[in-house]
């Protein structure tokens, strides 16, 4: 799930989806299985995030979405790991997980914190169709999935958080995910041990594309045995630099245009109606 592919650049595409079809779902007693962190984390969304898991555990692996090998350690290595980054996410905020995979690290936020309202954004048909399962199953509100790719959604979509988890290295992640945000938001990347190599080598491309401020953090600490590693960056007045704000620029006009011929014939069809 951690493996990032050369070809694709999002999560999961190094499982073949056939030979998992044809793979044993390891059993798994999941509630059982749930670490003590687990309830403090989601609170009255607990029982959720226990279903949540077990969908990973099977619908996850039959379709290719996570590995079998790592179904043992689907609450440690990936439902918690992810979810303790709400711990950096302003009140009431808005949230796009960029390659959302199997939705990886977006529901487990959404989750956790169900003030935040989150977007899974995943350009393939087989990811989005068992997230939009998920996410009707478990009841999840706050939660909308988006076919597409990133760079397809400048002047489409802005939030003030987006999130990203084994879809691309730091400066090519911040080409896609940068351009997303509004004014002053962050993006966060959790890299694990290559965070501090990653954004060494991004440093000059974040400055390129908006960044203002960014460092490597660690959250979690205190809930896991391992705390989460994530690349944070801080987005300024112009978040993805002079090509994302010209594009931002002609799809508020296009909209604007759009409008106002709308209007006309509206106008239009109501002058008709009164003669």
């Amino acid at each position: 799930m951690d493996t990032e592919s050369a070809a694709t650049g999002r999560p999961g595409a190094d499982v073949n989806p056939d030979a998992e079809e044809r793979a044993e779902v390891p059993e798994l007693d999941v509630l059982a299985e749930a670490p003590a962190a687990a309830r403090e984390v989601f609170g009255d969304r607990f029982d959720a995030a226990v279903r949540y898991t077990e969908l990973l555990a099977t619908a996850g692996v039959k379709r290719g979405l996570i590995g079998p090998r790592e179904v043992p350690r689907l609450w440690d290595r990936h439902v918690l790991n992810c979810a303790v980054l709400a711990e950096l996410l302003p009140t009431g905020s808005t949230l796009c997980d960029v390659g959302s995979g199997a939705g990886l690290p977006g529901i487990p936020v959404a989750l956790a914190r169900p003030d935040v309202s989150v977007t899974l954004l995943e350009p393939l048909l087989r990811r989005t169709t068992f997230l939009e399962e998920v996410v009707r199953e478990l009841g999840l509100e706050n939660v909308t999935v988006l076919r597409g790719r990133a760079e397809e959604m400048i002047g489409r979509l802005a939030v003030d958080v987006v999130t990203a988890r084994a879809v691309a290295p730091l400066d090519r992640l911040a080409g896609w995910g940068m351009p997303l945000l509004r004014p002053h938001g962050q993006m966060l990347a959790l890299k694990g041990d290559s965070a501090e190599q990653e954004l060494a080598d991004s440093r000059a491309g974040l400055a390129k594309l908006g960044a203002v401020e960014w460092s490597v953090i660690s959250v979690g600490e205190g809930t896991l045995e391992t705390s989460t590693r994530v690349v944070q960056v801080k987005a300024g007045e112009s978040p993805g630099g002079v090509k994302a704000a010209t594009k931002r620029a002609k799809a508020a006009r296009a909209g604007r245009n759009a409008g106002v011929k709308n209007g006309d014939r509206a106008r239009g069809g109501r002058r008709r109606g009164t003669r």
